[in-house]
């Protein structure tokens, strides 16, 4: 079989992307269409780590972790957000959701 090369990195990444993309487009739940985002980040930092890799630089790596930071607390603060909707409107679909006023 061999080692993956850059190619085998790059379509599992543009696969992953495509599954992050097609959740959200297809998914009305607020929650699901946040992790399909969440899979779509992941997609990115895969293709960030596989080209810092195969160039032989750390560029691409400590991008990721800064990354990893971000997303870190943008989970922690969307998942805040969520949970503030889920028990004002007591719901989650994004249909049922059409005005973010109180």
């Amino acid at each position: 079989m061999g080692t993956p090369t850059l190619g085998h990195y790059l379509v599992l990444s543009g696969l992953l992307f495509t599954i992050g993309l097609a959740g959200v487009i297809v998914r009305r739940d607020l929650l699901i269409m946040y992790m399909c985002l969440e899979i779509m980040l992941n997609a990115a930092n895969l293709s960030l780590v596989a080209f810092s890799r195969f160039s032989q630089q750390v560029r691409g790596q400590v991008l990721v972790f800064f990354v990893i930071t971000v997303a870190a607390v943008e989970v922690a603060v969307g998942l805040a957000l969520l949970v503030s909707l889920y028990r004002m409107k007591r719901t989650t679909k994004a249909e049922e959701i059409t005005a973010l006023k109180f």
